[in-house]
């Protein structure tokens, strides 16, 4: 395992807390509510963010997203959420574990079919797509919030874990 994926590895994880106890706030029941006429979808939105760690695996192991063949997931519940979620994590520690330094300037290609919609090197790829996962955290803390729902300690206290 390389010094980068080691860190990769770290900083994913430090983040997998926070990203669990948000994704168990969501009220499934809901998938349609959306705060803005704009917005995604609540459902979509808490897949696409307990999804991102299974891209790692992905970005590592087949150095390809295609959004034409990307098998999805359709969890209904919470409990079933955060099953994917935790599989997912599991899936992307693995592949970050095999990853060596050698790798990391592997071209990464995000693809629809034959449309290539972005390539950059795996290494970027990967530290984007953890960044991409609390970019979709912090705007599922709003929808939580908005539905009167818990928001956890993600940097520090919130109002609802003891803070401010």
């Amino acid at each position: 395992m390389s010094i980068i994926a080691n860190e990769f590895l770290r900083e994913l994880e430090s983040e997998e807390k926070a990203t669990r106890e948000c994704l168990a706030e969501v009220p499934m029941d809901q998938p349609m509510y959306k705060p803005h006429a704009k917005s995604m979808e609540l459902g979509y939105l808490a897949i696409l963010t307990g999804d991102i760690p299974r891209w790692i695996q992905y970005i590592i192991e087949k150095n390809v997203v295609d959004f034409g063949t990307y098998p999805q997931n359709h969890p209904k519940t919470t409990d079933e959420l955060l099953a994917m979620f935790d599989q997912n994590m599991d899936l992307a520690r693995k592949a970050l574990k095999s990853l060596e330094d050698k790798d990391l300037q592997k071209e990464f290609q995000l693809r629809r079919g034959d449309d290539v919609l972005m390539a950059s090197p795996l290494g970027e790829s990967v530290s984007q797509a953890i960044n991409h996962m609390v970019h979709h955290r912090g705007q599922l803390s709003v929808y939580l919030k908005l539905l009167d729902k818990k928001i956890p300690s993600i940097y520090g206290p919130s109002a609802d874990s003891g803070g401010f």
